[in-house]
């Protein structure tokens, strides 16, 4: 059994849900926010939709939606470890708002990102009579984003959808531009969508939750931003890093609402992946092929990227002139968050891993196309890296890893 809806209820599968307290904590309470709201635009013209950056915004849920005249019925797509804390404020909002929600609990982790998975919710949505004025909730982390996301695409050729991610990783990343989709045995997201939401509520308060593995994986996509966009905002990691380990509410909102920026700005400049959005790629195609090779689960998303990242730092030394000084920078800064570094690889493995990355969506012409960095805070798409010269890289002696292979 692919996954269960009822409406007002948090269900799933026993089996594929591990022991909340040995993944997920409840929320921290009585922590102190004093600091309003922030707002990001993403721009698009008629696709144009804002980004909401807050504590305790979840319990907005219901209002926002209205303000968009959505369809009374609307499906919130969560997953086993989310469902059981934010599930209820969610659904309660939805329906002092006036709407009719379905809960629809898929299992945890990469694994839902299926092409089966969709088609068990697009099931269960028509099973429950949803309309095209009715609208999805992805409700979590990357994962169901990625997924719920997809869904909405794809039901009735198309109807609206609304990211409320629950991670950090989701939060500055996978909500915001629109890429949803599911994986093939073959690769990560090979199968997806350009589909917008029509907002993105980023409640802080969701990452007092989060596993402390799980919050550092987000802070890889953090670090990326830095690395390809904003050198300003990398210092600030080195020096406020303590802080967001911390998961200082004010640390985080600055930090969060900035990336959100960045990624607004490189959405708006090139929607549908064509051009500049490319740079958001950076060790991404390591990183997925790492991910792949190793069975999706093994690494999280974030950590998977930060070995892809440190590669195509080591990479962007020889190939575009990165100085070797900001090489060690951005490793330095990827091990003081508690993130991998590098990957130990058998030969095997190198070879499935090579295999796994020319099957990457940024592959053209049969050939491996590198994001690259010329510095922090500068980077470069369509770069062409031989084979050979990444065997090199990845047989490099690994200051930190583990074994694949």
């Amino acid at each position: 059994m692919f996954l269960k809806a009822v409406a007002g209820a948090t269900y799933g599968p026993k089996a594929d849900q591990p022991r909340m307290d040995q993944l997920w904590t409840r929320p921290r309470r009585g922590a102190a926010y004093a600091w309003p709201m922030r707002t990001v635009a993403v721009a698009l013209g008629k696709r144009s939709y804002p980004i909401f950056v807050g504590a305790g915004l979840l319990s907005a849920l219901g209002r926002h939606a209205a303000d968009l005249g959505l369809g009374r019925r609307c499906a919130v797509i969560s997953d086993g470890h989310v469902a059981p804390l934010y599930a209820k404020p969610a659904m309660a909002s939805l329906r002092s708002a006036g709407f009719e929600p379905l809960l629809v609990s898929v299992p945890p982790g990469e694994t839902s990102k299926s092409l089966e998975r969709a088609r068990a919710c697009c099931d269960l949505l028509a099973r429950h009579r949803l309309e095209r004025k009715s609208f999805i909730v992805a409700l979590g982390g990357g994962v169901v984003g990625d997924l719920a996301g997809f869904v909405a695409a794809i039901y009735l050729r198309g109807v609206s959808f609304v990211q409320v991610p629950t991670t950090l990783l989701a939060q500055v990343d996978s909500s915001v531009g629109g890429k949803v989709g599911v994986n093939l045995k073959a690769g990560k997201n090979l199968v997806g969508a350009f589909h917008q939401p029509r907002f993105v509520l980023c409640d802080l308060r969701t990452l007092d939750s989060l596993p402390p593995r799980e919050f550092r994986a987000g802070l890889a996509e953090v670090i990326k931003y830095g690395i390809i966009s904003d050198a300003p905002l990398f210092a600030r990691l080195e020096r406020d890093l303590p802080r967001l380990l911390r998961r200082d509410p004010k640390a985080l909102a600055e930090v969060v609402a900035r990336c959100c920026e960045i990624k607004a700005d490189v959405v708006r400049r090139d929607e549908t992946d064509s051009g500049v959005r490319a740079i958001l790629n950076f060790g991404h195609t390591i990183g997925h092929a790492v991910e792949n090779i190793a069975g999706y689960g093994k690494y999280l998303h974030g950590e998977a990227i930060s070995i892809g990242q440190v590669a195509a730092a080591r990479i962007s030394a020889e190939r575009t002139g990165l100085p070797p000084a900001e090489v060690a920078r951005i490793e330095r800064l990827f091990l003081r968050a508690g993130l991998p570094a590098a990957i130990r690889l058998s030969a095997a493995a190198r070879s499935r891993l090579l295999t796994a990355m020319r099957l990457d969506k940024k592959v053209s012409d049969g050939e491996i196309q590198f994001v690259l960095a010329t510095r922090i805070g500068r980077a470069r798409s369509g770069e062409k890296v031989p084979p050979a010269f990444v065997q090199r890289v990845l047989t490099a002696p690994a200051r930190v890893g583990v074994n694949a292979g």
